[in-house]
C-alpha cells in the first residue's frame, strides 16, 4: 500500500544515462516498481537469508530496484558500499562479509574479476549483469576463476527496469534470457512495422505494468515512446524459438555504411575477441564523404591492428571494418559504468581534426 497516496502516484523521477543523447527524466510510479519487483522474483530464485551486496549507485535505476528494493522487499540483508569502482575494497568485503548476491554492470564485474584471487567469491549463490552487453570472455573467466556463472539481464529506465533476465534454470549464454512474467516483448520490423518471426532483427517493444507513466514535462518524447501501451525500448533484437531475447544493440548504434545497416555493437564484439584482456575498446561511427560513415575503433593501449583486422575480416564484411584506430587510455564513462558513446566520439571528432 502508498501512504496517503495512489499506485500510479510518481514514486521517483531517474534520469537516463544520457550515454548517446541527453538525458531524460523518467517518471516511475509506485505500481512500476512494485510490479517489476514482484516479475522479477517469480522467475529468480532469490531467499531472505540472501546476503545482497548494495553497491550500485542508487541514482541508476538498477542499483534502486533490484539493489534496494527487491533486498527490502525480502527482508534480506544488505551489505552497502557507496563505491562500485574501488575494486580491492569491494573484493575485500566480499571475503569478509560473505555476501550471497552479485549484482553489477559489466565493466564493474570486470574490475571485481581482475582483483579477485581464487576463492575470494566461495560465498556467492548468484552473479548477475545488466546495464550494457556482458562480453563472452567476462562470462568465461569468472566460470574458469570462481566457477561461477554471470546470469545477463536487460532493462531500462523506463522499465523499472527488468525485462528480461536468464535464471539457473533457464540460461542461453549470450542471450539476455526470457521475458520475466507479466511482461509482453515482440519484436517490430524497423521498415514495415509488422511482427518479426523468430531470429529476425527488429525493434524490441515491451508492454507491461512496469512501463514508465512517460518523461517529465515531455508529452512529444512520451507519445514517441509509448503507442498503445507498447514502449519502444530503442533497442534491436530477436527472439528465438525458445522465447529467449537477443540484443543486437541500440537504434542509436546501428549505422548506414554503403546502403548497408552495420551493427557497431557487433564490430565491438568481433574487436574484443582478439584484444589483450587488459585492453577495452569503444567502436564510433563519423561521417564519411564516399561511404556515408565509417568506422573508427578506440582502444585503451597501442595493439597488432594489422594481425586483428586480419582476424576481424574473417567473421566481417570489408564495410564493417574499422578505417582506423586510436588510442584513448581512459574511456568516458557514466556513473554506472557505461562506456560514454557521446563523449567518447566527441573525443574521437576532436582527435581526427
Amino acid at each position: 500500500k502508498v501512504h496517503k497516496g495512489d499506485l500510479d502516484d510518481t514514486a521517483v523521477i531517474l534520469f537516463t544515462s544520457g550515454s548517446e543523447k541527453e538525458p531524460k527524466a523518467v517518471q516511475l510510479t509506485h505500481k512500476n516498481i512494485s510490479s517489476n519487483i514482484l516479475s522479477f522474483i517469480k522467475t529468480f530464485p532469490l531467499k531472505d537469508d540472501d546476503i545482497m551486496l548494495a553497491n550500485l549507485p542508487f541514482f541508476h535505476v538498477f542499483g534502486l530496484t533490484v539493489n534496494l528494493w527487491t533486498a527490502l522487499h525480502f527482508g534480506m540483508t544488505i551489505v552497502t558500499y557507496p563505491n562500485p569502482i574501488d575494486y580491492k575494497t569491494v573484493v575485500n568485503i566480499i571475503k569478509t562479509e560473505q555476501p550471497t548476491l552479485l549484482i553489477g554492470t559489466p565493466s564493474f564485474l570486470s574490475g571485481y574479476l581482475r582483483t579477485s584471487s581464487s576463492g575470494d567469491f566461495k560465498s556467492l549463490r548468484f552473479v548477475i549483469s545488466g546495464a550494457d552487453k556482458c562480453p563472452d570472455a567476462l562470462r568465461d573467466d569468472f566460470m574458469k576463476k570462481h566457477n561461477l556463472t554471470v546470469y545477463e539481464g536487460y532493462g531500462t529506465t523506463e522499465t523499472s527496469p527488468v525485462i528480461s533476465v536468464n535464471t539457473p534454470s533457464y540460461n542461453k549464454p549470450g542471450s539476455i534470457g526470457r521475458p520475466i512474467p507479466d511482461v509482453q516483448v515482440k519484436i517490430e520490423n524497423y521498415d514495415t512495422g509488422e511482427l518479426c518471426k523468430p531470429y529476425e532483427v527488429g525493434k524490441i517493444l515491451v508492454k507491461g505494468d512496469m512501463v514508465m507513466k512517460g518523461y517529465l514535462d515531455d508529452m512529444e518524447q512520451t507519445s514517441l515512446r509509448i503507442r498503445g501501451g507498447w514502449y519502444d525500448t530503442g533497442d534491436m533484437g530477436y527472439l528465438d524459438e525458445d522465447g529467449f531475447l537477443w540484443h543486437s544493440g541500440r537504434l542509436m548504434r546501428f549505422v548506414k555504411i554503403g546502403g548497408e545497416m552495420v551493427s557497431l555493437v557487433r564490430v565491438e564484439n568481433i574487436l574484443e575477441k582478439y584484444l589483450p584482456d587488459d585492453v577495452e575498446c569503444c567502436v564510433v561511427d563519423l561521417p564519411d564523404s564516399s561511404k556515408g560513415a565509417k568506422i573508427i575503433a578506440t582502444v585503451t593501449k597501442p595493439v597488432n591492428e594489422k594481425d586483428i583486422l586480419k582476424s576481424m575480416a574473417a567473421e566481417l564484411p570489408n564495410i564493417a571494418l574499422p578505417k582506423q584506430f586510436l588510442v584513448i587510455e581512459e574511456l568516458p564513462k557514466m556513473g554506472s559504468g557505461k562506456i560514454d558513446f557521446r563523449k567518447t566520439t566527441d573525443l574521437v571528432r576532436s582527435m581526427l581534426n
